[in-house]
């Protein structure tokens, strides 16, 4: 509990520094006015609407009015949707979440078994195979591999959906695009780690007791190797998040990635703010959770 109140309190800075560079960022991009009113508009409706949305202010001022704003979880309102700005993002989050949910899962599928018999069978062929399928799945763009996937499996053979959702058939070909890369990472990170783990010593007094190797590997070794692991998966986590701004664009996926390049190319500032908090309270979140799966995996670890 006393490591939990420590990581809150240290959350709070965190989100004012995020917020002051979230709302410079937004504001050196151009001025909304000139987007929310028609070519026709006057200098005097230019003005009035921005004095009516606080623009005309000095820098710091509407940063503090923003900050109060923050507070109560209100970031304004969407000139777009005509709606707030926080409840468009949340209606948009599940998707995202789904998404990035099966990408997580695809990876680890992939990731463990493929690490873990790249460590076994260190130097050879099947080594060589997985380490090099690993290198050439980082290397890939997600937004290459997406169209090529849907060129084979919509286009050519028919078998998935090109775009949309509505069904599980839809998220199959995102999530492989967005987990294919965090699976190269992962299991190369397995490999290296299960390597280091079985040249341990506890792991040969295991083999010289006469157990199988599958429990060495399994039990013994795999557990202590899944630590670092954690780490990356939850830092990975905003690679996900971040990922699906590309592969929710070209499947059209009806996620806060597509929601949010819609909000930078309009400069809808409100959306653009929310979107961007809402991903960074998720990044947090997963970190947090990354330090409580430690203590899970070796209880020797402690939060002293």
């Amino acid at each position: 509990m006393k490591f939990l109140l420590r990581q809150i309190l240290r959350i709070i800075p965190v989100l004012f520094i995020i917020s002051l560079i979230v709302f410079l960022l937004v504001r050196v991009t151009g001025d909304p006015i000139s987007l929310m009113l028609p070519e026709t508009a006057t200098e005097q409706d230019k003005a009035e609407l921005r004095q009516s949305l606080g623009l005309n202010e000095p820098l710091y001022v509407q940063y503090f009015t923003y900050l109060g704003d923050l507070v109560t979880g209100d970031f304004g309102e969407s000139f777009r949707y005509n709606q707030p700005a926080l409840s468009i993002v949340l209606e948009r989050l599940p998707a995202s979440l789904e998404l990035a949910f099966f990408s997580m899962i695809i990876a680890i599928i992939i990731s463990i078994p493929l690490g873990v018999l790249s460590a076994i069978k260190r130097n050879s062929f099947i080594d060589l195979f997985i380490t090099g399928g690993a290198v050439l799945g980082k290397a890939m763009p997600n937004f290459w591999l997406g169209i090529m996937l849907i060129l084979l499996f919509a286009v050519q053979f028919n078998v998935l959906p090109v775009s949309g959702t509505g069904s599980i058939y839809h998220l199959i070909l995102p999530a492989i695009t967005l987990g294919t890369a965090i699976a190269a990472e992962m299991t190369r990170l397995i490999r290296s780690s299960m390597l280091e783990i079985l040249s341990q010593e506890y792991i040969r007094t295991a083999r010289s007791k006469g157990l199988i190797e599958a429990i060495v590997v399994n039990k013994h070794a795999l557990r202590n190797a899944l630590i670092p692991v954690v780490t990356i998966m939850a830092l990975q986590t905003a690679t996900l998040i971040g990922g699906t701004l590309i592969t929710e664009t070209v499947f059209s996926w009806p996620g806060m990635g597509q929601l949010l390049i819609q909000a930078v190319n309009l400069r809808d500032m409100a959306v653009v703010q929310a979107a961007t908090f809402v991903i960074a309270i998720l990044v947090i979140g997963s970190n947090l959770l990354a330090d409580l799966t430690y203590r899970y995996l070796d209880p020797r670890i402690k939060y002293d």
